[in-house]
């Protein structure tokens, strides 16, 4: 039997294997990437932390689980300490001023995914957090997780990868997309039909986010 989550994927799979098979993807991995655009790319991510973090927060809040509340707060810890401290050091590197790197001027779809995340957590339904969560996160480890594949000497290229394809990071996808499925099964259709249309525009935005990375 197909799980809530596989089906989701299944039901955004163009958008969802543009975006991993993207050429900023091949780039990266070959340390390619234009020094703009992985310059422009990292200070538009960068504006999804606090956000994300609030998604996090509403998770936890929202979770029927004691176990499940505590997988996010580990996961928030990680988010809030390694990812963070990788996102200075970027930036150190790629010379991003501190106007740049706390008030830039933020892209079309860079909004449009904060306020995918806003909304979420505002719906007070777990099922549509965690189907963000699902893309944010499932997308990303599906892109960065290439086995045998060299890294980059660059350290702005590599960690990026490395980052998204551990095996903590590997671990938590999975639960995720497990914690979906049987919250999924359980859920009212009304909370179904939400959750699953946070997942097909998350999908939509992620795909949109890697495209306008290389707009000038």
């Amino acid at each position: 039997m197909t799980g809530f989550s596989e089906r989701l994927r299944n039901e955004t799979s163009e958008n969802w294997q543009a975006a991993i098979n993207h050429r900023f993807v091949d780039e990266i991995f070959r340390g390619a990437v234009p020094h703009d655009v992985m310059r422009r790319y990292l200070i538009q991510d960068y504006q999804f932390v606090d956000r994300f973090v609030a998604l996090l927060g509403m998770a936890i809040a929202t979770a029927d689980r004691f176990s499940s509340r505590i997988r996010f707060a580990q996961f928030v810890a990680m988010i809030t300490s390694d990812e963070n401290t990788y996102f200075q050091r970027a930036f150190d590197a790629l010379d991003v001023p501190a106007s740049e790197r706390e008030t830039p001027t933020i892209t079309a779809p860079t909004t449009a995914f904060q306020q995918l995340m806003k909304q979420a957590a505002e719906s007070g339904n777990y099922a549509a957090c965690l189907a963000v969560l699902c893309v944010a996160e499932g997308l990303y480890l599906e892109w960065a997780d290439r086995p045998g594949a060299e890294l980059p000497q660059d350290f702005v290229h590599a960690e990026w990868i490395t980052l998204h394809n551990n095996d903590g990071f590997r671990t938590f996808v999975t639960w995720l997309r497990a914690e979906l499925d049987r919250v999924g099964l359980g859920a009212s259709e009304t909370n179904r039909i939400e959750a699953a249309a946070f997942f097909h525009k998350a999908v939509a935005l992620e795909r949109q986010f890697f495209d306008h990375v290389y707009d000038r």
